[in-house]
């Protein structure tokens, strides 16, 4: 019996926080039962690409969604569908544009389709009245509604609609603290007893980098031996590096890209720091949780992210001074949380096995009806 493919829907598989989940589940379910095909919407490469092959995915690429582009994008929707008969489930991630993909897919009679928010905001942009557009192009296009969080099914599908919240569940034996790799990679980045704070995201204006830099600044007055890793690319990071070099921080902030190795570097990492404007249920806030790590959030991310009692949140509004004062004060000492994420179902194993019976049940179940 061949498996069911079932075809994951984003922008690009790069090392973000929903891409991560994804790879976490895929590599964890049972790949005889259920396959996985993507697809993207960029022409080059994403740093899963190549996972992806050699687990049997296929990536099937689409042209960027743009207002100006929708014709030619409708269309290809159309062809894609038209050729691809094999798919019983169409899994989006895209937030407001999945409804689009799903339109495609309910016209071409896949009968599983899920509609899937990972965030909670966008905030106000030129792009609002296209999204507006998109949100109500959703309707009873989807046949399930998925969330990463109560407050991110509310925000894309309302009040209304009956929402399962699917955990960004992580690898928690990855991220269990040891205290050997900790003195191993903190040799390796060249760094001696000191306070470290690391943050782990894109540098987009979501994630609030300007901030972010303020606050450890103000650390720097308090603490003058502080460092701060800086994990990810974007479009800002050259101009956080300006912001970084003004100050005079150079050798206190360390840019360290795109990483493969994040389990090892949370082991470095004495307090994490995620100042974000919006956010669904930021997987790499489940992941520094699982290295037992203390975090110093926004009052704007969910309380739902709080799964071990190790968030701390505060306003946006409060001063830089006011979070480094929370900082220098907070204990840098790791705990054993791995029982806690289990119990509330954060642990990929458990949860990739939910997930692929309900591929499994609504897929067949939908095609008798």
């Amino acid at each position: 019996m061949k498996p069911i493919r079932v075809l994951q829907v984003v922008t690009i598989m790069n090392r973000g926080g929903l891409e991560t989940m994804l790879m976490n589940y895929y590599r964890q379910i049972n790949r005889t039962k259920i396959q996985f095909d993507f697809m993207v919407h960029r022409e080059e490469r994403g740093h899963y690409d190549d996972e992806i092959e050699s687990l049997g995915g296929k990536i099937y690429r689409m042209p960027q969604i743009r207002p100006g582009n929708y014709r030619k994008y409708f269309n290809r929707l159309n062809d894609f569908f038209s050729e691809h008969k094999e798919f019983k489930v169409v899994h989006s991630h895209n937030n407001e544009n999945s409804s689009f993909v799903l339109r495609a897919a309910k016209r071409f009679g896949v009968p599983c389709r899920i509609a899937h928010s990972h965030l909670s905001d966008l905030g106000i942009d030129i792009k609002l009245p296209f999204r507006l557009y998109a949100r109500n192009v959703m309707k009873d296009n989807p046949t399930e509604y998925f969330a990463c969080s109560k407050n991110a099914g509310r925000w894309l599908f309302g009040e209304k609609k009956e929402v399962k919240v699917l955990n960004n569940a992580v690898s928690i034996d990855d991220f269990k603290y040891n205290e050997q790799l900790r003195r191993k990679i903190r040799k390796e980045l060249n760094i001696s007893d000191q306070l470290v704070i690391g943050h782990i995201g894109r540098f987009n204006k979501q994630k609030n980098h300007e901030f972010l830099i303020d606050i450890f600044n103000s650390v720097i007055d308090k603490k003058s031996d502080a460092l701060l890793l800086l994990v990810g690319d974007g479009h800002l990071r050259p101009e956080i590096e300006r912001k970084v070099e003004k100050l005079g921080l150079s050798s206190q902030v360390k840019f360290l890209g795109v990483r493969e190795d994040i389990p090892h570097l949370m082991q470095a990492i004495d307090l994490f720091l995620f100042p974000s404007l919006f956010e669904g249920l930021p997987v790499v806030l489940v992941e520094a949780q699982a290295a037992g790590l203390n975090c110093i959030v926004s009052d704007s991310i969910t309380k739902e992210a709080d799964i071990t009692g190790r968030l701390q949140y505060f306003s946006l509004e409060d001063t830089a001074d006011i979070w480094a004062e929370v900082i220098i004060n907070m204990s840098i000492e790791h705990a054993d949380t791995s029982h806690m994420l289990q119990n509330n179902g954060y642990d990929t194993k458990k949860m990739a096995n939910w997930l692929s019976e309900f591929y499994l049940k609504n897929s067949i179940e939908m095609v008798e009806v």
